[in-house]
C-alpha cells in the first residue's frame, strides 16, 4: 500500500478521483451497491502477494466510505466493515497523498510481524506500537481487527517484546485503551508495563453507532523516555524529545 503511494502516487490519484466522482454522483442506494461491489472485489483478491494500484484504490475507497473508517476482518481474513452512509465523501485527498509520497521517498518499508523488527533494535531506534485496543467490555464491538485476534495473551507478549526493545536501547511508545474507564481497579496495563511511564489522556470515543455515546474517555500512552503530551479533544499531539 505505502509503496504505491510512494512510487505511483499520480496513477493512484487519477483512479481515486474517478471513483470519487462516480460515487458522489450516485444516490444512497447506488452508493450502497457500489460499496459492496468494491468490498467483494477487495476480498476476492488476496492482499498479500497480489497487490497492485487497483487494490490500493479499493483499500482507500473502503477506508473512506465504510463505517467510521474502521478496518476489521472476519475469521477468514475478509474485510467486513459495513457501509458508512456518508454524503460528499472525500475519497481522494490528493494533497495529503502527495505529501505522504514525498515523505516516503527515502524510507524502507517492511511488512511483517512486529517482532521481526528485532534486528533493527538499538539506541538509534524509535518504535511506536498501535496494537488492537483491549476491549473495555466483554461485549464491545469492533475488536477483531485481524483473523487471528489480539487478546490478553498477545498484549502480554507485546509488553515483553517492548521490554526487550528497551533493554536494546530503543525508545518505545505505545497506545492502548484504558480499562479504568469501566473498572477503576483494573490494573492490567499498569501491572503489565511496570517500569514504563504511563500517561492517561482524553480521547473522544468515535467507534459508536450513536453519536450521543461518543463521549470523552481516557486512553493510555506508554513510553520509556521523556516526552511532552499535548492534550486535545480529538487527537494526541506528541512532542517527542529524543
Amino acid at each position: 500500500m505505502l509503496s504505491f503511494i510512494r512510487e505511483k502516487v499520480e496513477e493512484l490519484i487519477k483512479k481515486l478521483s474517478a471513483v470519487q466522482l462516480e460515487y458522489n454522483n450516485l444516490d444512497i442506494d447506488g452508493q450502497y451497491k457500489l460499496f459492496y461491489e468494491i468490498r467483494k472485489r477487495y476480498n476476492d483478491t488476496k492482499l498479500i502477494g497480489n497487490c497492485d494500484v487497483d487494490k490500493a484504490v479499493d483499500f482507500i475507497f473502503l477506508n473512506r466510505t465504510c463505517f467510521n473508517g474502521l478496518y476489521r476482518v472476519n475469521r477468514k481474513g475478509q474485510f467486513n466493515v459495513p457501509f458508512g452512509k456518508y454524503k460528499n465523501t472525500k475519497i481522494c485527498d490528493y494533497t495529503n497523498l502527495f505529501e505522504i509520497s514525498n515523505l516516503l521517498k527515502n524510507v524502507i518499508i517492511l511488512n511483517g510481524e512486529y517482532n521481526q523488527c528485532r534486528e533493527y533494535a538499538n539506541d538509534k531506534t524509535f518504535v511506536y506500537f498501535d496494537p488492537p485496543y483491549r476491549p473495555l467490555t466483554p461485549t464491545q464491538s469492533f475488536v477483531s481487527y485481524s483473523k487471528d485476534g489480539f487478546g490478553d495473551k498477545q498484549q502480554i507478549e507485546l509488553a515483553k517484546f517492548s521490554e526487550y526493545l528497551v533493554k536494546s536501547g530503543c525508545k518505545v511508545l505505545l497506545s492502548n485503551s484504558d480499562p479504568k474507564n469501566i473498572n477503576p481497579n483494573d490494573n492490567f496495563f499498569d501491572d503489565l508495563y511496570v517500569g514504563f511511564n504511563i500517561c492517561r489522556v482524553n480521547a473522544k470515543r468515535i467507534i459508536n453507532c450513536k453519536a450521543c455515546k461518543r463521549g470523552s474517555i481516557t486512553e493510555i500512552i506508554v513510553y520509556n523516555y521523556v516526552n511532552e503530551i499535548i492534550k486535545n479533544e480529538n487527537i494526541y499531539r506528541l512532542a517527542i524529545s529524543i
